[in-house]
């Protein structure tokens, strides 16, 4: 059986977060949670937004899953898991005009 990629089956999940950065601690905190975000393949979005492509709901529970385990005991994160197809109908600026004629995830590779 031919296994076809799906819009509606392949995820994204976007890791939001604000966390101190007052004291050396909370700084080193901060730098690892964002290190550990990008072993696990998660890409900045912007300063405190990442995100990460999975290709199904399952694969994404396993990211979403790590994330919580490297939660940090101060500040606050969000986790979103939105479609591909959700996604892809994300308008990008940069200024005030979009960037038009590229998808999302051509735009990010602009970043």
């Amino acid at each position: 059986m031919e296994q076809r990629f799906n819009a509606y089956k392949i995820m994204w999940v976007l890791v939001l977060f604000d966390l101190p950065t007052e004291t050396k601690a909370d700084r080193k905190n901060y730098a690892n949670f964002r290190k550990e975000l990008l072993k696990d393949g998660f890409t900045m979005f912007q300063f405190s937004i990442y995100l990460r492509h999975c290709p199904s709901k399952e694969n994404a529970d396993v990211h979403i899953a790590r994330v919580k385990r490297l939660l940090p005991h101060y500040g606050s994160v969000g986790i979103l898991c939105i479609t591909d197809k959700q996604f892809g109908n994300m308008e990008i600026f940069f200024g005030k005009q979009p960037k038009e004629n590229l998808n999302v995830v051509q735009q990010l590779e602009m970043f």
